[in-house]
Parts: structure tokens; sequence; C-alpha cells
């Protein structure tokens, strides 16, 4: 028996573990390589499937969160579960190396303050011309100082770490110390943070980055 678009569509959601994203274009994706067919008939024939599962009763699990954006659902004593919003900052500003977590966020999971920020905050590709606040995810992005690779994306970090560590709520005693051991950790080479530093950051940061080395780095 030949599947339908509905039937093929639930049987992709199914896999899906209860609040994780569930992207319609990918379903899409998935839909015209299983049928094959053009990517713009793949997308139509997913939006409609999607629909008559919501209208219907097949997946009452289904959730709606935004366009092209679904999870699956389910009951607990505190209510339903909603979408994991973690996976979806990870998918939007960091997948595919194109962001990196910066600013107070990173020195309080590095331990360097014990002030817990208000936003995280994101460098991310995915930003355009200045810092904002994503009000439904709850996180500041910001454009990174040159478009963020896989090869540059922890070099970029800690220098972003290090050009505000000045103005930065440190209440730790050695803190380059701890930033060496991160630096030494995550096998990152000197000589190349000084050619990033040099390149895309100001003086102040080539010396917070010569404290670091004397204080741990090699």
């Amino acid at each position: 028996m030949i599947m339908t678009y509905v039937e093929f569509v639930t049987e992709e959601i199914k896999k899906y573990e209860v609040a994780v994203p569930i992207y319609s274009n990918v379903t899409a994706e998935r839909l015209a390589v299983a049928f094959n067919l053009p990517s713009k008939e793949a997308s139509m024939a997913t939006a409609v499937a999607i629909k008559r599962i919501l209208d219907g009763k097949t997946l009452p699990e289904l959730r709606f969160y935004q366009k092209g954006v679904y999870y699956r659902t389910e009951k607990t004593l505190f209510g339903e579960v909603g979408i994991n919003k973690e996976l979806l900052i990870k998918d939007k500003y960091l997948a595919s190396d194109m962001g990196y977590e910066t600013g107070l966020s990173l020195l309080h999971r590095m331990g360097l303050t014990t002030q817990i920020p208000k936003h995280i905050i994101l460098a991310t590709n995915a930003a355009k011309d200045c810092a904002k606040l994503d009000k439904k995810l709850n996180v500041v992005i910001k454009p990174p100082k040159v478009k963020i690779n896989a090869e540059n994306k922890k070099y970029l970090q800690m220098l972003d770490l290090l050009d505000g560590l000045s103005k930065a709520p440190v209440d730790v005693e050695k803190p380059f110390v701890i930033i060496a051991r991160y630096i030494d950790d995550n096998k990152l080479a000197y000589n190349k943070l000084l050619a990033f530093a040099n390149d895309y950051y100001n003086k102040n940061t080539i010396v917070a980055l010569a404290k670091t080395a004397s204080a741990g780095g090699s």
C-alpha cells in the first residue's frame, strides 16, 4: 500500500522526542526525497499535511510554535511540556559553527564572575548591524568582529572575553590563570590568538592576551 503525504509526515513527526523542535522545511526535504517531488511542491504538501494533522486526532500531542516550527508535548503535573528553547537557540544562532556564547554569560559559565547575567549573549552571523534582544528566546545577539566559522570560532570567543575583561565584574583572584587553563584545555594556539587580535581587536585585548600567556600559557 502506498503511503500518503499525511501518513508520511505523521511518521516523520513521531520520530521526534517531546519538546524537540520540528521544522517543516526539514520534513519537506525528506518528503521530496521519498516521493521524488520538486522542493516547492514538497513544501506545499508538507504544510497541508501538518495542518490536517493539527486539525485531526492522529497526533493530538502536536503543537504549533511559530511559522514552520512545531513540537510534540505531553501532560505533566505542572501542565504541558513546552518546546525546548535551548535547542531553538542552538539551531537559529549557533548551528553550523555560525555563533558562540560571549559577554557576561560566558564569564559566569567559566567561573570568572558570580554575577548572574539577565540574558545570555551570543555573537552570531545571524545578527546584522547591532546587538538586539530576541524577546521570544530571551537572548541577546550581536554581530561578530568577523564572520564566524569552524576555524576561528573558539579564537574569537576567547578574544571577545579578553576584550571585555576590564569592564566586566570579575570577582576571582586570578582570572588570567583560569583563562590560560581554558586556552590550554581547548588546544588554542597563542600565535593564532595574537594574529586574530592584531587583525580585529584593540591594544587592550593584546595586553590581556599577554597577561594570560604569562599567567599560564606557553
